[in-house]
């Protein structure tokens, strides 16, 4: 088992040591897509996944979800999260026994998703106090100061509903003068650098366990994809995620790094519970 940098009592001491008027953007990974995000005391919740859910769903069939990375913390102990997002449906990316017992512990939360997911989140989520906004592909919402805009993901297709609206969505997010994207989980596809050029990222955070169709899962890029994706959008600084989280569908982070080498691409790689710090329009700096 990996162990986290930081985690339960660490990791609560140093969310709560960042001060609520430091102008800086702060992020912690949380292992698989899942990153808490602080800017002026307001935070956001990227796709987390605190629970170990689907090692156990899985753990007596031919697919099962071992975990490599220690979690490194219980959902209930984040400390005043009302805003969330969930990309897709896949668990790892919306999961109840995460969702649940943070929202019930925060006294409701709101969840961003795509429009033709809403249905089945609800069921997911059952009685618990979350508010479910819908979002699709170049749709932006304003809440709790934080603009969201979404993405079209590609994760193996850009499926969409009858109405055209999208079923997988990143995040480009913008707040206090920073612009980040998350992917949720996604393929390179031709058009997706366009919609992240204007504003430039300041990081972007990508996955890069890329696509094994013989493990029978959906696909992402892969470590040399996920580089030049945010060369070739001018992001300041990438930072990879979606590895180290199940033995069946993970990736070393190597490729990745040699190829942000050779294109001159600054990078981070972060371990669980890990903050990374950025500067408006800076180089980014980890405390």
């Amino acid at each position: 088992m990996i162990e986290a940098l930081q985690k339960d009592d660490a990791l609560l001491a140093d969310i709560h040591s960042t001060a609520a008027d430091d102008p800086r953007l702060h992020l912690w990974w949380l292992g698989q897509s899942g990153f808490l995000c602080q800017q002026g005391g307001a935070r956001l919740l990227l796709d987390p996944y605190l629970s170990d859910s689907l090692t156990e769903k899985y753990a007596a069939t031919d697919k099962p979800h071992v975990r490599m990375t220690e979690r490194c913390l219980a959902p209930e102990q984040l400390p005043s999260v009302r805003l969330v997002t969930a990309s897709h449906l896949h668990t790892d990316h919306l999961d109840a026994a995460t969702l649940v017992p943070l929202a019930r512990a925060q006294g409701g939360i709101t969840l961003v998703l795509p429009h033709p997911i809403l249905e089945e989140a609800r069921a997911r989520l059952g009685d618990a106090p979350i508010e479910l906004v819908g979002l699709g592909a170049g749709e932006s919402c304003e809440l709790q100061g934080w603009r969201l805009t979404g993405v079209p993901a590609m994760h193996d297709d850009l499926k969409t509903d009858e109405q055209g609206r999208h079923h997988y969505l990143g995040f480009l997010i913008q707040r206090a003068g920073f612009c980040f994207y998350h992917s949720g989980d996604t393929r390179w596809y031709p058009d997706l650098a366009n919609w992240l050029l204007d504003p430039a990222c300041d990081v972007m955070l990508l996955p890069i366990n890329g696509h094994k169709p013989e493990r029978r899962v959906a696909g992402n890029m892969d470590g040399t994809e996920a580089a030049v994706l945010a060369r070739s959008c001018h992001a300041r600084l990438v930072v990879p995620c979606h590895y180290d989280m199940f033995t069946f569908n993970t990736e070393s982070p190597d490729e990745f790094i040699t190829a942000c080498g050779h294109l001159a691409q600054p990078h981070r790689i972060l371990r669980g519970g890990e903050k990374l710090s950025l500067e408006r329009h800076s180089t980014a700096v980890s405390v």
